[in-house]
Parts: structure tokens; sequence; C-alpha cells
């Protein structure tokens, strides 16, 4: 069994490399999570990628909907392991459940290499199939292109970290530039604003995208009015940002 990861980039189907295009046609089966209610735009834009590039007869659509987090589960790590071993084992069953399907694929927003899990719950399927990825490009690559400007200074480190941990530790020593994804709320609050400048989108890439830059005690408050708004809009909302030390 191959399983291969596609990188089919933020939303836009610009974004969408030759070599995905081939990939998605080389497929038995792709597979397209549901997220429940209110997400089922990014299963629609799975499932339109498909219908634009598929041109190979034989390839299998099959949905399945994606486990949620048990909140009950106190430990962070913990709840994010046992949702990762229950998310494999509906991969398995999707896979079981179309038989001679030798090759799945599965469209991974973004990168597989970057704040995704899809490796680490492919390793969790046993027999463990061989595993192909097409690298996609990246909410930061896409948010850095939104807004025309590097992600790092001349010869200058940066950091990627998650909003959960800018809240928790403050800025990071060492660097000057920090990405922030994976952010549920807004932890650049957390910061003196006029020590930074910041570079904030969501959906990033595709045709709802919205972005705001600026001095970050000048443009704090606006970012979170516009976060909420889009997310009472689409219900859901997934948004990066750029912090640079002024």
């Amino acid at each position: 069994m191959i399983l291969t990861l596609i990188g089919i980039g933020t939303g836009n189907p610009d974004h969408l490399t030759r070599q995905a295009e081939r990939a998605i046609n080389a497929q038995d089966l792709i597979l397209i999570p549901r997220k429940g209610a209110g997400k089922d735009d990014l299963a629609g834009l799975r499932r339109a990628i498909c219908e634009a590039v598929i041109t190979r007869e034989g390839v299998r659509l099959a949905e399945f909907d994606l486990p949620t987090r048990d909140p009950a589960t106190a430990d962070y790590r913990q709840r994010v392991e046992d949702w990762h071993d229950a998310i494999a084992e509906v991969w398995a069953e999707t896979i079981a459940a179309h038989p001679g399907a030798e090759r799945a694929g599965l469209l991974v927003w973004g990168d597989p290499s970057l704040y995704d899990s899809t490796l680490r719950i492919a390793a969790r399927l046993s027999p463990a199939p061989r595993i192909e990825v097409v690298p996609g490009i990246t909410s930061l690559q896409a948010l850095t292109a939104a807004h025309a400007i590097p992600l790092n200074e001349i010869g200058a480190p940066f950091q990627v970290t998650t909003g959960r941990r800018l809240r928790a530790e403050g800025w990071p020593p060492g660097v000057a530039t920090v990405a922030v994804m994976l952010d549920g709320g807004c932890a650049f609050e957390v910061l003196p604003g006029a020590d930074y400048d910041i570079w904030w989108g969501a959906y990033v890439g595709m045709a709802e995208e919205i972005t705001c830059a600026g001095r970050l005690d000048l443009v704090a408050g606006r970012i979170a009015e516009m976060r909420a708004e889009a997310r009472a809009a689409h219900g859901w909302i997934m948004d990066i940002y750029v912090l640079r030390r002024r």
C-alpha cells in the first residue's frame, strides 16, 4: 500500500504544482476529510481541486468525518495523541472499505512539513504503508507574498511558533522575527505593541483572503475586529501573522 501526502497550498487552485496534479491522477483513492459544521468549505475545496485536475478514469473519492479532540482530557499533549490515534483508525477504515485500492492519497492543506500532523498520523497505520510526499505552498509563503515582504532580515534567523507558546512564554529570545501559526485568539496582545510590527492575514491564498499590517499597537484592535467578523461570517477562521521587533 502506498500513501501519498499531497501538499495543495492554501486554497488557491493555482497553488497546485504539476507534480501534485500528476500525483492526484496516480491515485486509486483520494481521502477527503469532513471537519464538521461550518468547515465544509475545506472539503468542498478539495473536491473542487479533484474535479478540476483528475483526468484518469478510476480515481475514487472517499469522504470521512474527522474525529474531534476530546475536551475531557486535561493534558494537551495526550489529547492530541488520542486524537491522532482516532484519525489513523478512521483512515484505515476508509481505505479498507475500498478493496483493491493500492494507492491512496490525502490532499494536505499547505505542506505536510509545516505545522501539519498528517505524517505523524500516517506513521500510526498498521501495516505501515510506503509514504510519498509531494510538497506544497505553505500559508507562511502565502502570507509573505500577500504583504510583499521577506520573511527574514539579512543574515538573521526567524522562529515559527504557535499562539499558545507566544501567550505563555512571550517573545522568544535570540530572534527579531517570529511567525505565529495556530493562534486560537490574538496572542499578540501580550506584547508591548509599540515595539513590534505585524503582518497579519486570514484565509491567505483563498478568495476570502483578508490582511492587515502596521505597528502592532496601532492595528491590534482592528485585527481583532476583522478576525471576529470573519469568523462569524464563515463559521471558522485560519489566520497567520509575522511579528518583527522594531
